[in-house]
């Protein structure tokens, strides 16, 4: 059957027609702020306590750029005859934003949990070599990050928790054994 002449134009009028009736919604944007979702990628924060410079985020970014300049520092041995160890000291972590793609790719495959997306987006500004942030900034971000999701009441104690609790229990019951013991002693 051979399309009635003229039905796109109508349809295509339909939906203006339509469009045309509904209430419109502006965003007051500047003087009120936007309801985010609450894990909304907005700029990376840097826990810098729980980095180890493993340069593993600097490798995998596809844009590389994360720029990481570390040292290393001799660590005296902990027992008598141990052997001195070292460690990598973070000098400096910076996110060069301006070639950031926000793929989070980074933040995945951090194993030390030091990188963490904050909902934060308005850092832009008239000069585009002032977006890439240093880490006192990146950590200024990890204020804004939002506390994680609360865990399914229902679900099972993670083993490591439970581990962890069975041994405290165990110094705990140890210590109540040991003590009017010591306490008579004294």
């Amino acid at each position: 059957m051979p399309p009635i002449l003229g039905s796109g134009l109508a349809k295509g009028l339909a939906v203006t027609l339509r469009t045309m009736t509904k209430k419109t919604v502006t965003e007051q944007y500047p003087d009120v702020q936007p309801d985010l979702p609450p894990r909304t990628r907005g700029v990376i924060g840097l826990f810098e306590e729980n980095c180890t410079v493993c340069m593993l985020c600097a490798r995998e970014c596809p844009d590389w750029c994360i720029y990481i300049d570390s040292h290393k520092e001799t660590v005296p041995a902990a027992t008598p005859g141990g052997r001195d160890r070292s460690r990598n000291v973070l000098d400096r972590f910076a996110i060069d934003f301006s070639l950031c793609m926000y793929c989070g790719i980074c933040i995945e495959v951090c194993p030390f949990d030091a990188l963490f997306w904050s909902p934060e987006f308005e850092y832009s500004e008239t000069d585009i070599r002032d977006l890439t942030h240093e880490r006192d900034k990146l950590r200024e971000w990890m204020w804004t990050v939002p506390a994680p999701p609360a865990l399914d009441p229902g679900a099972e104690e993670p083993k490591e928790l439970a581990a962890a609790r069975k041994t405290a229990d165990k110094l705990a019951a140890q210590q109540a054994a040991t003590g009017p013991e010591q306490e008579g002693r004294e």
